[in-house]
């Protein structure tokens, strides 16, 4: 038996892209946090980041739009297997959340140290 064909590398990217999409499209908190990552970038451009401090932005972006992605894919796989109130899939969705949520803490706290004294300078103030 032969393995089935897999697709090209081009629809495995719009593959991809759609599922970013349609998560930005639908999912509140990917909203926000895309919100986010722009004001950061703007903030950014103003502030003169080093390509450091672009790494680590640009980093933390990544891993919780990430984790956002795969939250929601984790929410859709449990509403798609029971409709009905399982302790087992609200430990999925409530995990998946919870890693969600401690990243962007962690991005805010690091976003902090950066952009604060950058910040106070820019004002004046330091």
């Amino acid at each position: 038996m032969t393995a089935p064909k897999k697709p090209p590398i081009t629809k495995s990217f719009g593959y991809a892209f759609e599922g970013i999409f349609t998560c930005i499209r639908r999912e509140r908190n990917m909203k926000i946090h895309c919100a986010m990552a722009v004001l950061v970038v703007i903030a950014g451009i103003i502030l003169k980041l080093s390509p450091v401090e672009w790494c680590i932005c640009l980093g933390l972006f990544g891993l919780v739009m990430a984790l956002e992605l795969v939250n929601t894919a984790v929410e859709s796989v449990v509403d798609l297997v029971t409709s009905e109130y399982k302790p087992l899939a609200k430990i999925a969705k409530d995990t998946a959340a919870g890693a969600v949520l401690i990243a962007a803490i962690m991005a805010a706290i690091a976003g902090l140290i950066i952009f604060v004294p950058k910040g106070l300078v820019f004002l004046g103030l330091l």
